[in-house]
This record gives C-alpha cells, sequence and structure tokens, in this order.
C-alpha cells in the first residue's frame, strides 16, 4: 500500500518494529515519487506505542488524511491448545491498538474530512478451523467499526470509515502459514493493496476482494450447511 500511495505522489509514515525494514520500504517509496516519507520503529503490543505513532505522523505533517490501519501480530495458524495469554496479546495488537490510533487520529482526520481504512479478513465474517485467536480479532474489528461508522455517520462527521473484507492475499507471511492447512486460492497483494486504497480515495464503506469474499459473506446466514461444507473441505487436518 505505501507503493502505490508513493506512486500517487503521497506525503507518507509508515511504521512496523524492524527498522532496518522501514528503512528499505521508506527509501524504495521515494524513487516511485513520495513526496515524503517517515517512518517510526514500534510494537503495537506497548501501550503508548498507538499513540506515538499518530503523534509522530501529526508532528511530521501537521495533519493526517487517511489512517490506514493494517498491521497484525504474528500469531502460528493450527489447533487451538488453550494459550488464553497469546489471545489477549494478539487482541491487544490487532484489536485494542487500532481503537487508540484511530481515537488519537479522530480530530485531524475530521479538520482534513480524511478517511480511516481498517483492514479485516473473511476470517472476521465465517468461522474457520486452525485461526480461532486471528478470527477472533478480526471480528472485534468489524463489530467496533461497524459501530463507528454508524456513530460518524449520526454526528455527521466528514470523517469516512472504510471496512476492507479480505480473502487469503499471496503474502510471504500468509503463505508460510497456511500452506499446509488449506486449498483455498491466493490472490495477489500488489491488486489487493490498489484495491484498499481506492476504496478509502472513494470514502467506501466497505471492501471485498476478491469478489468471491462477498458472495461467502452473503450465504453464511441463508445457506449455513453449504457453508460449512465449504469451510471443512477448503482446510485440511491430518489426525
Amino acid at each position: 500500500m505505501a507503493y502505490h500511495y508513493a506512486r500517487f505522489g503521497a506525503q507518507i509514515v509508515i511504521t512496523a518494529r524492524r527498522e532496518k525494514v522501514l528503512q528499505q520500504v521508506a527509501e524504495k517509496c521515494k524513487s516511485l515519487g513520495a513526496q515524503q516519507v517517515f517512518y517510526i520503529a514500534a510494537d503495537m503490543g506497548n501501550d503508548s506505542d498507538p499513540d506515538k505513532v499518530v503523534e509522530f505522523a501529526l508532528e511530521m505533517f501537521g495533519g493526517l488524511d487517511y489512517l490506514v490501519l493494517n498491521h497484525i501480530g504474528p500469531t502460528p495458524f493450527g489447533m487451538w491448545e488453550g494459550d488464553v495469554e497469546h489471545v489477549k496479546w494478539l487482541m491487544k495488537v490487532n484489536f485494542f491498538s487500532y481503537l487508540q490510533m484511530a481515537w488519537r487520529a479522530l480530530d485531524s482526520l475530521e479538520q482534513n474530512k480524511g478517511s480511516i481504512i481498517v483492514v479485516s479478513s473473511l476470517l472476521g465474517k465465517l468461522p474457520s478451523p486452525f485461526v480461532a485467536p486471528y478470527s477472533s480479532t478480526k471480528w472485534a474489528l468489524n463489530g467496533f467499526f461497524g459501530s463507528l461508522y454508524h456513530e460518524l455517520w449520526m454526528k455527521k462527521s466528514n470523517v469516512s470509515l472504510t471496512i476492507c473484507t479480505l480473502g487469503l492475499i499471496d503474502t510471504e507471511s500468509a503463505m508460510s502459514k497456511v500452506k499446509d492447512l488449506t486449498t483455498a486460492p491466493a490472490y495477489p497483494a500488489t491488486d489487493a493493496a490498489l484495491n484498499i486504497i481506492t476504496a478509502g480515495a472513494l470514502r467506501e464503506a466497505e471492501l471485498y476482494y476478491p469478489y468471491f469474499t462477498y458472495i461467502a459473506a452473503l450465504i453464511k446466514d441463508w445457506f449455513p450447511s453449504i457453508t460449512n461444507y465449504f469451510i471443512r473441505t477448503t482446510f485440511k487436518y491430518n489426525t
């Protein structure tokens, strides 16, 4: 997404835990045409880092037009073995930090008629095996930001909110986790990224990528037996 924003000549702040990787991404963004690129290393599992990142962006630019919430904490996929502490930590990274950043950025986005873009997943709409901790965080995102969408509308806010429901995307980390668990097709990350930032720019309420995620979400309640069959045949479990 940062590379697409760079091609459009944006001013960008990016964050992740690894400073060396951030530096490499920032340099490529500059070569692609970004006006300015700043980065800040942060760990969304720390209580203060979500606020720190937004404050850094506001300090660099004086305001924000877009807040793209896309980070996730690493988690193994497989049968849940009862590690409640890991689920608590993952909720902190994948959910609570999103709330912190959105709230901290809201005043600036309001002034600039800006947008919040929340990257969620089809796993936040369809209960599936092997992903219980991860899926729970995505359900939480959909519930909270779905409610916030209505509240912003009721307050006649200038801020748009886009919730993105993604299928399996062929990022290196995603493919390494699911290679032995599912037969579901993976879709190109660069195309997903362009769809995400386009939906945010157009101030759309929802994005489904690829198209079948919308169909899957629709038929979940209409035809639960078909949905359950699809889920159980898509995932593989070796006893």
